[in-house]
């Protein structure tokens, strides 16, 4: 079974089955076009915490919880856990908390722009041109010198701690009508309450986790390999988690072609590209898709749990100082704080190409 995970035909399956679930899910009752997005519902979670005030994006979503822990149980019952940590910890903070920024700018995760595309909205070419060319920056300052640094192993506790935090939160999830309200924010309205059943979320988390987890799955990673190493096996998984999804979308009449009044979309072009390309660059020099970065959570290393947090940290200053997106449009502040993003990046291309000189 490990070594069908490294075929052609096991990533073919494992994005088949993504992207079936996710349109699924948006069936059942998750927001449209969002059947699964990492960067929309660790938003939601944010919310949920009360991290950020927006009423309309507060819930604590299972599927999160149930990547990682799905990742983590396939982690040890193929003796893959592996702890470890201590890579530049607040540049991965940082790293994340950007990429939420550009990724609220255009409103998805890759995962997210790959699921507007099956239901046809037009707006989401132009993310995905954006997660392209994040992509190619980002991979060229890594061939330039750009490095986080070697990670250092790290106790079980120490890896386990992440996975334990999603299963507290799933605890919370689960009994807060006991606590009555005040426990955690829900939203009445809006994205965050729309929802699929509680458990047929976790349920939907822990299958995705699993299988990502076996067959690496990584969405920048395929566009990294296609364009760097001309390695199509990740890009096969990724084109059919777009071709089930789309499929799926038209079997259950969600699929609606057209750039204008798409579901939680706006229609400024330049900068769905522009905030894709800051969330692409930045996934990227963190080491993967925000996907990717919760399965690598599950399997113990904390750097992937460090830029997740950030994602989460990230989600509530878009929020709180009007930096996210809406329907209506681009928000007047948020061009700032996206080249501000672009700076930060810069910022750190250049002492690594410095340090690299002066060696």
């Amino acid at each position: 079974m490990s070594q069908f995970f490294t075929t052609k035909k096991s990533i073919i399956l494992v994005g088949a089955v993504i992207g079936i679930i996710a349109a699924l899910m948006q069936f059942m009752g998750n927001p449209p076009n969002m059947g699964v997005c990492v960067a929309c519902f660790e938003r939601d979670i944010a919310g949920a915490l009360g991290l950020h005030r927006a009423s309309v994006v507060q819930y604590l979503r299972p599927e999160i919880f149930g990547i990682v822990l799905g990742a983590m149980l396939a982690a040890f019952s193929a003796k893959e856990f592996s702890p470890r940590a201590g890579s530049a910890p607040m540049i991965r903070l940082l790293l994340g908390a950007f990429a939420m920024i550009g990724a609220l700018v255009f409103l998805g995760c890759p995962w997210r722009t790959l699921l507007r595309l099956a239901g046809g909205d037009g707006n989401a070419i132009f993310g995905f041109l954006g997660l392209i060319c994040g992509t190619l920056i980002g991979t060229y300052f890594i061939k330039q010198g750009f490095s986080l640094g070697r990670k250092q192993v790290a106790s079980r506790a120490a890896g386990l701690a992440f996975p334990l935090v999603m299963f507290g939160l799933l605890v919370l999830a689960i009994v807060t009508p006991e606590f009555g309200n005040g426990v955690v924010f829900a939203s009445e309205k809006g994205p965050g309450a729309m929802h699929a059943p509680l458990w047929l979320s976790l349920g939907a988390g822990l299958v995705i986790g699993a299988l990502a987890q076996r067959s690496r799955f990584c969405t920048m990673g395929a566009i990294r390999d296609v364009f760097v190493a001309k390695d199509f096996h990740l890009i096969s998984g990724v084109l059919s988690l777009l071709f089930f999804a789309f499929i799926a979308n038209l079997m259950l009449g969600q699929f609606n072609p057209g750039f204008e009044g798409q579901p939680i979309a706006h229609t400024n072009s330049l900068w769905n590209f522009i905030g894709m390309t800051l969330a692409g660059c930045a996934f990227v020099m963190a080491g993967g898709c925000p996907g990717r970065q919760l399965i690598k959570a599950g399997e113990g290393d904390g750097d992937a749990a460090t830029f997740v947090i950030g994602m989460v940290i990230g989600a509530a200053f878009a929020h709180n100082f009007m930096l996210a997106s809406s329907p209506k449009g681009v928000t007047e502040f948020a061009p700032y704080a996206v080249i501000l993003g672009f700076i930060f990046i810069l910022g750190l291309a250049f002492s690594a190409r410095a340090k690299i000189n002066l060696d």
